[in-house]
């Protein structure tokens, strides 16, 4: 088995798709991985994923950059309040679906504790300023990289989001296009005193 495939395994069986692990397992070449790779990543992308996450319960891993105003942004100074951490990128539409939602969430829940935080994992900054004129953003964006996105799981989809407690803890994670509703149920559970 080549080191492509086995690491394509393992992403399979981390996302919750044990089945389609062992039906890949069980003898492929290259040409079968690279259909069946392009079939699981296609409806990956179609799919909301609510998988469990090695991350949910534990702290939210730490970090400090600037925002695209070249303010600093460090996640330990909202401890005390409820973060909206939103993994996302330009060209990614369910991002820019949720997104409209998440500034007026900022605006309704930001007095009761709320803090939404996008981390945006464009190459450009310039493409990211562009969505956030677009969409009237009026929560903090910051430039995500690869070590940003591999402390949080690894970014393998967008969009990617975490509920985190006011305590720093990580309590919920929608991967894909998210419920919405059960997002924001989960958020006002979160900012009860």
């Amino acid at each position: 088995m080549t080191r492509d495939a086995r690491i394509l395994l393992r992403i399979i069986k981390r996302l919750g798709a044990p089945s389609i692990a062992r039906t890949l397992r069980n003898g492929w070449e290259a040409t079968l991985f690279r259909a069946s790779a392009t079939i699981f990543f296609s409806a990956l992308l179609s799919q909301p994923l609510h998988a469990a996450t090695p991350l949910v319960g534990q702290p939210a891993p730490e970090f400090a950059l600037s925002d695209l105003q070249q303010k600093k942004l460090d996640l330990s100074a909202f401890r005390g309040k409820v973060v909206l951490l939103d993994f996302w990128a330009s060209w990614c539409a369910p991002c820019q679906q949720e997104m409209p939602r998440f500034a007026a969430w900022q605006t309704q829940y930001g007095p009761s504790g709320l803090q939404v935080i996008g981390i945006s994992m464009d190459d450009d900054p310039a493409l990211a300023r562009k969505i956030i004129a677009k969409l009237r953003l009026n929560y903090p964006v910051a430039m995500g990289d690869e070590k940003l996105g591999a402390a949080y799981g690894g970014v393998l989809g967008l969009p990617l989001t975490f509920l985190i407690d006011r305590n720093g803890i990580i309590q919920a994670q929608f991967s894909g296009e998210g419920d919405l509703k059960a997002m924001e149920e989960k958020l006002k559970d979160l900012l009860e005193p």
